[in-house]
């Protein structure tokens, strides 16, 4: 999608206000020529892209993708997309990549002959602000998906926009009650950022979610990632550093992690009951993250 040239930071903020006025005034093709050079700038990017989008203006990305394109002001996804050297188009790129993952997910659980539109009951756990969760309702039916982050915001803002149930999380993995079990439960990107002292807690808490017969699947920073990254794994094949892209969230409880499949599979083995199946993809996820599918 093309962006304008754009906007000096304070004509950026005029013409946010501006698109506003004219929006409530009923001039939709002025509001949209305003909001259309305000969304170009970092300023005022995210605002006049909601505002775009929420009243289906010239230029909404929902034209692309066919589902709601609002964004959530907190979403700490879309903030490291806007600022990545390499997005040119942070919004689009943001939004696409929910798609990709939806593709990467669709061609994994295809593999182990488990499509995800048969699937009754699926929970997206540490779903955030709903990058992913957007594409997941609009390939299964919102009434299908339930979603679950320790963020309550986040919580709430995939509840009112894209029809999902939802719960809030709990810092403390035992202290999680689950409303029922799942078909699919799939956990991105969570477990290549816990450290060692809940990484093996949070594995059995979620494998408890699963209904008899359902998967989990969940992806790791594998050895390839840890290469990339220029870390050493210790003996047990595992690395920690109390950082990330989480604003909201201790980097203490939620920094970066790298594991080997010694490690995982050492974690796997502690589970009960024991998998049916526990299969490994190498960097199968935005060929960057391992994914790990585990038949109960």
């Amino acid at each position: 999608m093309h962006e304008l040239n754009p906007a000096a930071p304070d004509d950026a903020q005029a013409l946010l206000q501006e698109g506003q006025q004219r929006l409530a005034a009923g001039d939709r093709a002025g509001a949209g020529a305003a909001l259309l050079r305000a969304r170009a700038h970092a300023a005022t990017r995210l605002a006049a892209h909601n505002l775009i989008e929420q009243s289906g203006l010239d230029g909404a990305f929902a034209t692309m993708f066919g589902l709601d394109c609002r964004i959530a002001p907190q979403d700490d996804i879309f903030h490291f997309f806007a600022g990545h050297p390499t997005s040119n188009n942070p919004l689009r790129d943001y939004l696409a990549d929910g798609w990709r993952t939806l593709s990467e997910l669709l061609l994994l659980l295809e593999r182990a002959d488990r499509p995800l539109v048969k699937m009754d009951h699926v929970l997206e756990f540490a779903s955030g602000h709903g990058r992913f969760t957007r594409h997941l309702a609009k390939a299964i039916g919102a009434e299908r998906v339930t979603v679950s982050d320790v963020v309550a915001d986040a919580v709430a803002f995939s509840r009112a926009t894209f029809g999902v149930q939802g719960f809030v999380s709990h810092a403390v993995p035992e202290q999680l009650a689950w409303p029922r079990r799942y078909d699919l439960v799939f956990v991105l990107s969570l477990f290549s950022h816990l450290p060692r002292g809940s990484w093996g807690r949070w594995l059995s808490v979620l494998w408890d979610a699963v209904a008899p017969g359902g998967l989990l699947v969940f992806s790791t920073h594998g050895i390839e990632a840890a290469r990339r990254a220029g870390v050493t794994l210790d003996g047990e094949g595992y690395f920690f550093a109390a950082s990330s892209e989480s604003n909201a969230i201790d980097a203490q409880e939620y920094g970066t992690a790298f594991t080997d499949e010694h490690f995982v599979r050492a974690r796997v083995r502690e589970l009960g009951p024991a998998p049916a199946q526990a299969v490994v993809a190498p960097v199968w996820f935005w060929n960057h993250q391992d994914a790990w599918l585990l038949n109960k």
